[in-house]
């Protein structure tokens, strides 16, 4: 069965620090592009970031580049978003997906869907 278990979420003042870590199973995670969306009432699902498990490229969102760093360790099959300097509107539920290819992880386009985890920084 294939599960994207996320986890780290938590609540944490303006300023803070959080790590969110996507555990990977059931498909060949090599083959595959790992990422996060995140969405908060009223606004639209933004792709926040993503990682190529076989090339480590990367995407980030405007809104974090600079402040998150997604990062892989494939012995573990297990994807992490650390989260720096966190801001209010960060405050959303936090979804790990994957697609076969980074592009098509990038456009919303996923083969798997993870549980979320929701993250809330305080002011």
């Amino acid at each position: 069965e294939v599960q994207l278990q996320a986890s780290g979420g938590g609540l944490v003042q303006a300023g803070g620090s959080l790590r969110l870590s996507c555990a990977a199973s059931g498909f060949t995670f090599d083959d595959y592009a790992i990422g996060w969306f995140r969405q908060a009432p009223g606004k639209e699902r933004e792709a926040v970031s993503c990682i190529s498990s076989s090339t480590l490229s990367t995407y980030y969102a405007n809104s974090v580049e600079g402040r998150f760093t997604i990062s892989s360790d494939n012995a573990k099959n297990t994807v992490y978003l650390q989260m720096n300097s966190l801001k209010p509107e960060d405050t959303a539920v936090y979804y790990c997906v994957a697609a076969s290819r980074l592009s098509d992880l990038m456009l919303g386009e996923c083969d798997y869907w993870g549980q979320g985890t929701q993250v809330t920084v305080s002011s």
